[in-house]
């Protein structure tokens, strides 16, 4: 028990120190909870990446949070913890909706190849309508299905590559292509 208090106390020295902004503080408290935040961060999210990367918040947070800390309301290992699995569970919710948001598009583009007519093509001929919804019906679906998500979902090439769980790099690609594709397809109305 009073090794526990003293660890603690030391941790709460390392804490303080952090908030004074000093980086070696910030390191030595990194190397003794990186391991079991990095662990707890797997067993939430159930991916060593997605993991790294909450922990990097973590510990941002932890950077700018550290003045806030209070011994005498938990150990700093509680704090930490607490901090960890708070982001955790935002990054859950974050990949639920991205999954909701997937699975409507995917189902709304079944049921209507495109979205409902922006304001910009209801001033367009009904000639240059078709040929624009043909333009992108004959585009592969992969492709259709990446600038459906970034022009009418409003979504990052980032949020799409996680959305379908695909590298950055093919998605960024599918679009550049798929917009290729419709520049020379719609250059007599260009």
């Amino acid at each position: 028990m009073l090794e526990r208090q003293k660890a603690d106390e030391s941790q709460a020295e390392l804490l303080r120190r952090i908030a004074a902004r000093d980086q070696q503080a910030l390191a030595e408290f990194y190397d003794q909870f990186a391991a079991v935040l990095f662990s707890t961060a797997v067993r939430i999210l159930g991916d060593a990446h997605e993991a790294e990367e909450v922990i990097q918040d973590v510990f941002m947070q932890i950077w700018n949070k550290a003045a806030t800390f209070d011994l005498t309301l938990g150990a700093p290992l509680h704090w930490t913890l607490s901090i960890t699995r708070n982001r955790c569970i935002d990054r859950l919710r974050t990949r639920q909706r991205r999954s909701s948001l997937l699975a409507d598009l995917t189902e709304a583009a079944k049921i209507d190849p495109l979205p409902s007519m922006p304001c910009a093509l209801k001033s367009l001929g009904a000639e240059e309508v078709a040929a624009i919804r043909s333009a992108v019906a004959e585009l592969p679906h992969e492709q259709r299905q990446a600038i459906a998500m970034a022009f009418f979902g409003g979504m990052t090439h980032l949020e799409i590559a996680q959305a379908l769980n695909e590298p950055l790099g093919t998605t960024k690609a599918r679009i550049r292509r798929g917009m290729l594709k419709l520049r020379v397809s719609l250059q007599p109305y260009l």
